[in-house]
């Protein structure tokens, strides 16, 4: 969606800070964040573009306000209250006001190490063979959607060539609000920066994004 997450391209946030590849959080409370997140996440309540929607569509003002795993909590209350796993004001009181709803699985502390290094498989089997192929040249569509997609606004309307078809996978456009996986198929695009930004953009620098089918059109 074209919200305040959209950022790329966007002027007067400053540089980009880099950090310390092996420094994953500030303080002990945004461990705490993500595991939850994920212990959360496992209850299969939701999908992994439904929780992506739930951070972006946060309101501006509070999204660009918050911190990385601010944001997450604030997404979590949203999709808990969606779920009807807590209620708002077992969240106003940070307490268990009430018995808990039944859940279908959990996440133990024990089983994470190998669930995480299993990860979820979103490649799914199509009927339909691929669009495009590894060197065609492409435009990506110029679209303006109020629910989740994963077109970024600085690449619509631009030209770019395949570069890499990855297969059929979930199509996040749809199963952000549970209107089905519709697997579509997936392509890395590369694109020349001048393309994406105009003649202010480094010369000889090419950015490439992952876009599914739907996104784009032969040129």
């Amino acid at each position: 969606m074209n919200g305040a997450a959209d950022l790329g391209g966007m002027m007067g946030f400053g540089p980009v800070i880099g950090e310390p590849e092996d420094e994953h959080f500030h303080a002990d409370w945004e461990r705490r964040a993500l595991a939850i997140t994920l212990a959360v996440g496992a209850l299969g309540g939701w999908t992994i573009d439904a929780s992506r929607h739930a951070r972006e569509s946060l309101p501006p003002a509070e999204y660009l306000s918050s911190t990385y795993y601010e944001i997450w909590i604030k997404a979590l209350e949203k999709l808990l209250l969606g779920a009807g796993l807590v209620d708002a004001d077992e969240l106003a009181q940070r307490s268990s006001l009430r018995p808990g709803v039944p859940v279908p699985r959990t996440l133990s502390a024990s089983a994470v190490p190998a669930a995480l290094a299993r990860g979820t498989r979103y490649d799914r089997p199509v009927d339909a063979p691929a669009r495009f192929a590894v060197g065609d040249r492409v435009r990506t569509r110029t679209m303006h959607p109020t629910g989740h997609t994963r077109l970024p606004r600085y690449a619509r309307g631009k030209v770019g060539v395949i570069e890499r078809v990855h297969g059929a996978h979930v199509l996040p456009d749809t199963n952000a609000h549970g209107a089905g996986e519709h697997p579509q198929w997936l392509y890395t695009v590369r694109f020349d920066a001048r393309e994406l930004w105009g003649d202010a953009a480094d010369a000889g620098l090419t950015i490439a994004i992952d876009a599914w089918e739907r996104y784009l059109e032969p040129t």
